[in-house]
């Protein structure tokens, strides 16, 4: 049995790591692309777990995500994360803070406003099977970076069969973190002011502000 699992595990493996742009899994991302793109603003709630087996670590939190256009606003426990397409805020409400900083779209995090079309630049693709989340039938595909020094070295997607939205995804890092994000409640064309996405520092008394725009 124990070898029957090794032989499972290295096969994934070797698919991943010899992944180029498998044309089954560039047919469903681009289906899941063209739903969002269709979007012109969506809400959600979500489910986000740090996990890392060597460190023992199982964190989960709660959390909700806005997105419009290129701007998006990510609200969970320890910090809020707000980008209006070109500054990025990152308020930490223990530490009454906020960081400001230019967004560069050219970075290697991952935009949870761009997640739907990651996939076309940087990444490799491999569709590994039939997989399901919260009972619902999926695909699981994973993206691979192009750059061996990215970031994360693999992004996996869980994506509906029926409706191709993402159920999930999950970022490996190289220092066994995997964060995984997932989606228990989808509201589309949601109406959001852009003022939505823009932090407002009147609006939070004694907040320091750290500006590390240059």
């Amino acid at each position: 049995m124990k070898k029957c699992v090794f032989a499972f595990v290295l096969t994934v493996f070797s698919l991943v790591a010899f992944a180029q742009y498998d044309p089954k899994a560039f047919e469903i991302l681009e289906a899941m692309s063209k739903k969002y793109k269709s979007i012109t603003a969506f809400e959600a709630n979500i489910s986000y777990t740090l996990t890392n087996d060597v460190e023992k670590i199982n964190e989960e939190f709660k959390g909700k995500i806005a997105v419009k256009g290129d701007k998006f606003r990510l609200s969970l426990p320890e910090q809020e994360v707000i980008n209006n397409g070109t500054t990025l805020w990152t308020y930490l409400p223990e530490a009454k803070e906020v960081n400001i900083d230019n967004f560069d779209p050219n970075s290697d995090d991952v935009n949870p406003s761009k997640i739907y079309e990651i996939y076309k630049k940087g990444f490799k693709y491999v569709h590994l099977g039939d997989g399901s989340e919260g009972g619902v039938p999926c695909d699981v595909v994973d993206l691979v970076p192009e750059k061996r020094d990215a970031q994360y070295f693999k992004i996996r997607m869980i994506i509906s069969k029926k409706d191709k939205s993402i159920q999930s995804w999950t970022m490996f890092d190289r220092s066994g973190n995997r964060y995984k994000y997932s989606i228990t409640k989808f509201t589309p064309n949601a109406k959001m002011d852009d003022a939505y996405f823009t932090f407002d520092a009147k609006k939070y008394p004694g907040v320091e502000v750290i500006d590390l725009r240059y």
